[in-house]
Protein backbone atom coordinates (compact mmCIF):
# COMPACT_ATOMS: atom_id res chain seq x y z
CA UNK A 1 0.00 0.00 0.00
CA UNK A 2 2.67 2.37 0.79
CA UNK A 3 4.79 1.82 -1.74
CA UNK A 4 1.94 2.28 -4.43
CA UNK A 5 1.34 5.29 -2.55
CA UNK A 6 5.06 6.24 -3.16
CA UNK A 7 4.95 5.10 -6.83
CA UNK A 8 1.60 7.00 -7.25
CA UNK A 9 3.14 10.48 -5.89
CA UNK A 10 6.29 10.10 -7.95
CA UNK A 11 4.29 9.85 -11.14
CA UNK A 12 1.71 12.80 -9.87
CA UNK A 13 5.14 14.83 -9.78
CA UNK A 14 6.56 14.12 -12.70
CA UNK A 15 3.39 14.74 -14.89
CA UNK A 16 2.99 18.34 -11.93
CA UNK A 17 5.99 19.81 -11.83
CA UNK A 18 7.38 21.98 -15.24
CA UNK A 19 10.81 20.60 -16.26
CA UNK A 20 11.53 23.87 -16.06
CA UNK A 21 11.04 24.38 -11.78
CA UNK A 22 13.97 21.25 -11.73
CA UNK A 23 16.44 23.70 -11.13
CA UNK A 24 14.23 24.82 -8.30
CA UNK A 25 13.16 21.23 -6.55
CA UNK A 26 16.34 19.07 -7.72
CA UNK A 27 19.66 18.58 -5.66
CA UNK A 28 21.86 21.11 -6.57
CA UNK A 29 24.70 23.80 -5.19
CA UNK A 30 21.44 25.66 -4.47
CA UNK A 31 21.07 23.66 -1.15
CA UNK A 32 23.86 25.42 0.51
CA UNK A 33 22.39 29.01 -0.29
CA UNK A 34 19.40 27.80 1.73
CA UNK A 35 17.21 25.72 -0.85
CA UNK A 36 16.70 23.32 2.07
CA UNK A 37 13.95 21.36 0.29
CA UNK A 38 15.96 20.02 -2.48
CA UNK A 39 16.69 16.85 -0.17
CA UNK A 40 13.65 15.67 -0.01
CA UNK A 41 12.07 16.63 -3.71
CA UNK A 42 14.54 15.83 -5.72
CA UNK A 43 13.59 12.45 -4.69
CA UNK A 44 10.18 12.66 -6.79
CA UNK A 45 11.56 14.51 -10.05
CA UNK A 46 12.78 11.87 -13.01
CA UNK A 47 14.22 13.17 -16.02
CA UNK A 48 11.92 11.52 -18.48
CA UNK A 49 9.54 9.11 -18.56
CA UNK A 50 11.98 5.90 -19.09
CA UNK A 51 14.04 7.28 -15.83
CA UNK A 52 10.35 7.10 -14.19
CA UNK A 53 9.39 4.05 -15.48
CA UNK A 54 12.87 2.21 -14.27
CA UNK A 55 12.81 3.56 -10.88
CA UNK A 56 9.11 2.74 -10.41
CA UNK A 57 9.90 -0.48 -11.44
CA UNK A 58 12.73 -1.24 -8.65
CA UNK A 59 10.72 0.59 -6.36
CA UNK A 60 8.09 -1.85 -6.61
CA UNK A 61 10.11 -4.69 -6.90
CA UNK A 62 11.86 -3.77 -3.58
CA UNK A 63 9.41 -1.50 -1.40
CA UNK A 64 6.83 -4.36 -1.91
CA UNK A 65 8.71 -6.92 -0.36
CA UNK A 66 10.43 -4.73 2.52
CA UNK A 67 7.18 -3.15 2.88
CA UNK A 68 5.20 -6.33 4.09
CA UNK A 69 8.64 -7.26 5.92
CA UNK A 70 8.92 -4.22 7.71
CA UNK A 71 5.17 -2.59 7.77
CA UNK A 72 4.20 0.25 6.38
CA UNK A 73 5.49 2.79 8.90
CA UNK A 74 9.11 1.50 9.75
CA UNK A 75 9.26 0.90 5.80
CA UNK A 76 8.60 4.46 5.47
CA UNK A 77 11.20 5.49 7.82
CA UNK A 78 13.66 3.69 6.31
CA UNK A 79 12.55 5.12 3.24
CA UNK A 80 12.92 8.49 3.63
CA UNK A 81 15.63 8.20 6.58
CA UNK A 82 17.95 6.76 4.23
CA UNK A 83 16.85 8.57 0.99
CA UNK A 84 17.79 11.85 2.59
CA UNK A 85 20.89 10.35 4.40
CA UNK A 86 21.58 9.19 0.60
CA UNK A 87 20.60 13.15 -0.73
CA UNK A 88 22.95 14.59 2.06
CA UNK A 89 26.14 12.78 1.07
CA UNK A 90 25.26 13.51 -2.49
CA UNK A 91 25.00 17.10 -2.01
CA UNK A 92 28.43 16.82 0.10
CA UNK A 93 29.84 15.12 -3.43
CA UNK A 94 28.19 17.90 -5.48
CA UNK A 95 29.79 20.55 -3.61
CA UNK A 96 33.20 19.45 -3.73
CA UNK A 97 33.90 17.37 -6.97
CA UNK A 98 30.82 18.63 -9.36
CA UNK A 99 28.81 22.15 -8.87
CA UNK A 100 27.16 22.06 -11.81
CA UNK A 101 24.85 19.10 -11.39
CA UNK A 102 21.31 19.08 -10.64
CA UNK A 103 20.45 15.75 -8.96
CA UNK A 104 17.16 14.12 -9.69
CA UNK A 105 15.07 11.04 -9.52
CA UNK A 106 14.18 8.24 -6.66
CA UNK A 107 17.15 5.71 -7.42
CA UNK A 108 19.52 6.91 -4.02
CA UNK A 109 16.16 6.02 -1.79
CA UNK A 110 15.85 3.13 -4.00
CA UNK A 111 19.03 1.88 -3.58
CA UNK A 112 18.83 2.39 0.37
CA UNK A 113 16.02 -0.67 -0.37
CA UNK A 114 17.98 -2.43 -2.39
CA UNK A 115 21.30 -2.06 0.35
CA UNK A 116 18.26 -3.20 3.33
CA UNK A 117 17.19 -6.16 1.63
CA UNK A 118 20.88 -6.73 0.68
CA UNK A 119 21.62 -7.25 4.48
CA UNK A 120 18.85 -9.02 5.03
CA UNK A 121 19.37 -12.21 2.51
CA UNK A 122 22.78 -12.35 2.57
CA UNK A 123 22.84 -14.83 -0.27
CA UNK A 124 21.27 -11.68 -2.71
CA UNK A 125 24.05 -9.47 -1.58
CA UNK A 126 26.47 -9.90 -4.55
CA UNK A 127 24.27 -9.68 -7.03
CA UNK A 128 22.58 -6.58 -6.19
CA UNK A 129 25.86 -5.21 -5.84
CA UNK A 130 26.97 -6.51 -9.34
CA UNK A 131 23.20 -4.95 -10.41
CA UNK A 132 24.00 -1.11 -8.44
CA UNK A 133 27.07 -1.43 -10.25
CA UNK A 134 26.02 -2.42 -13.71
CA UNK A 135 22.75 0.26 -13.82
CA UNK A 136 25.32 3.12 -12.07
CA UNK A 137 28.39 2.77 -15.03
CA UNK A 138 27.14 1.30 -17.78
CA UNK A 139 24.53 4.20 -18.64
CA UNK A 140 28.24 6.43 -18.63
CA UNK A 141 29.33 4.16 -21.20
CA UNK A 142 26.92 5.14 -23.16
CA UNK A 143 26.75 8.84 -22.87
CA UNK A 144 24.03 8.86 -20.44
CA UNK A 145 24.60 11.38 -17.59
CA UNK A 146 23.75 9.06 -14.22
CA UNK A 147 24.83 10.36 -10.82
CA UNK A 148 26.45 6.91 -9.83
CA UNK A 149 27.58 7.93 -6.95
CA UNK A 150 23.90 8.21 -4.93
CA UNK A 151 23.27 5.09 -5.94
CA UNK A 152 26.58 3.99 -4.64
CA UNK A 153 25.65 5.87 -1.05
CA UNK A 154 22.08 4.66 -1.20
CA UNK A 155 23.45 1.26 -0.99
CA UNK A 156 25.74 1.78 1.68
CA UNK A 157 22.85 4.08 3.96
CA UNK A 158 20.61 1.22 3.44
CA UNK A 159 23.17 -1.68 4.46
CA UNK A 160 24.09 0.45 7.87
CA UNK A 161 20.83 1.04 8.60
CA UNK A 162 19.71 -2.72 8.15
CA UNK A 163 22.68 -3.38 10.28
CA UNK A 164 21.90 -0.68 12.97
CA UNK A 165 18.60 -0.56 13.34
CA UNK A 166 16.89 -4.05 11.43
CA UNK A 167 14.18 -5.17 13.01
CA UNK A 168 15.21 -8.87 14.24
CA UNK A 169 12.84 -11.10 11.84
CA UNK A 170 14.38 -14.08 10.13
CA UNK A 171 14.01 -13.31 6.38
Amino acid sequence: MITLLLIFLNIIVYFIVPYANYSSFGLNISFFKGDYWQILSSMFLHSGLTHLILNMIMLFQFGSILERYLGKIYFLLVYFIGGILCSLLSVVYIYFFDSNVNLIGASGAICVLMGYFAFLDRKSTLGIIVAILLMSFIPLTIGVNIAWYEHIFGFICGFVLAKTISIKKCF
